[in-house]
């Protein structure tokens, strides 16, 4: 009974749908430890002291213990609350606070204090804001090149969609990495993901490349939720079309009896598959395990995918 209440509360529009088991055991590749590290309470303690949230918490990464132990937190900005209730995600959801002006100030010195040398800055669905937050994430991005000015800075968007001029927005205050997560393929979309649109967060990534080429665009998707194999190669097709230069595909995993079930447990040879597809079809920078997260390795990742465009433009000068 306790543990209903604790799922009604924080996930109350899902209270009514009946339970979808959750799987007692999982395989041994997607098992991790606790959190123990010294690093990591330093981390969390950090966190605390700037009253900031982290999607690390919110969304019950299995990764937090090894990142946080190594300084690495991805904060969600706009609060803790979500105006979208996606049936994959363990937020909070409900009608969020004013947002907090002073917000991107914090988040900047926590970074600095951090010593980052690469920050993945989400947020919450802010629907109910006329320009979904836009402006918000331009304040934070600004905020830590002033604070910290050699810190690369990715950001992991909503889909802005109906709030006009919010892409361009964020757009113009020209972080290294715009990201914006797909999420699972189009079929789909009706069950995991309703409040959004598949062909909105194309153009969205899309729509980024042509306003500013210099930026890398990323997107991920999550794989066990009842896709099929040519449903993902599509998804990657779609997005090469789009040029999104980095993939990261990652099992999902149900957080609760009111989430969607896990429809099989991708193997790491599954994996490896995919990843060598994702190649094959031109991305530049390709993360795919079972324990991928958008933010995971972010730092290491951002390193090979310079690298990757570096050596692409390259070849292009040799060639020519």
């Amino acid at each position: 009974m306790a543990t209903r209440l604790v799922i009604d509360h924080r996930h109350p529009e899902k209270a009514h749908r009946p339970d979808n088991p959750v799987a007692r055991s999982k395989p041994d590749w997607i098992r991790v430890r606790a959190p123990q590290h010294p690093i990591y309470h330093e981390t969390r303690a950090l966190m605390r002291d700037h009253k900031l949230v982290t999607v690390c918490e919110e969304a019950a990464c299995p990764n937090i213990g090894e990142c946080w132990s190594q300084r690495h937190a991805t904060m969600m900005i706009m609060g803790d609350t979500c105006t979208r209730a996606c049936a994959f995600c363990n937020v909070r959801t409900g009608m969020p606070d004013a947002l907090d002006t002073d917000e991107p100030n914090r988040v900047a010195d926590a970074v600095a204090k951090l010593g980052l040398r690469h920050v993945v800055i989400t947020s919450v669905d802010r629907d109910d804001l006329a320009d979904g937050g836009a402006r918000h994430f331009a304040a934070v991005i600004g905020a830590i090149r002033r604070a910290a000015p050699d810190t690369t800075i990715e950001v992991l968007t909503p889909d802005f969609l109906r709030k006009p001029g919010a892409v361009e927005t964020v757009a113009e205050a020209a972080p290294d990495v715009f990201n914006h997560n797909l999420e699972t393929v189009p079929r789909l979309y009706p069950t995991i993901r309703p409040g959004a649109r598949y062909y909105q967060s194309l153009r969205l990534l899309d729509h980024v490349k042509m306003l500013n080429p210099t930026i890398f665009t990323k997107s991920g998707m999550m794989v066990g939720l009842g896709e099929a194999r040519p449903e993902v190669g599509q998804v990657m097709d779609d997005l090469r079309i789009a040029d999104v230069d980095f993939i990261t595909l990652g099992q999902y995993l149900q957080p609760t009896p009111k989430h969607a079930s896990v429809a099989s447990f991708v193997t790491p040879d599954e994996f490896a598959d995919y990843a060598t597809l994702a190649r094959a079809k031109g991305f530049l920078m390709v993360s795919a395990t079972p324990l991928t997260r958008s933010s995971y390795h972010a730092d290491a990742d951002f390193a090979q995918l310079k690298a990757a465009r570096e050596a692409q433009l390259a070849k292009k000068v040799a060639a020519d």
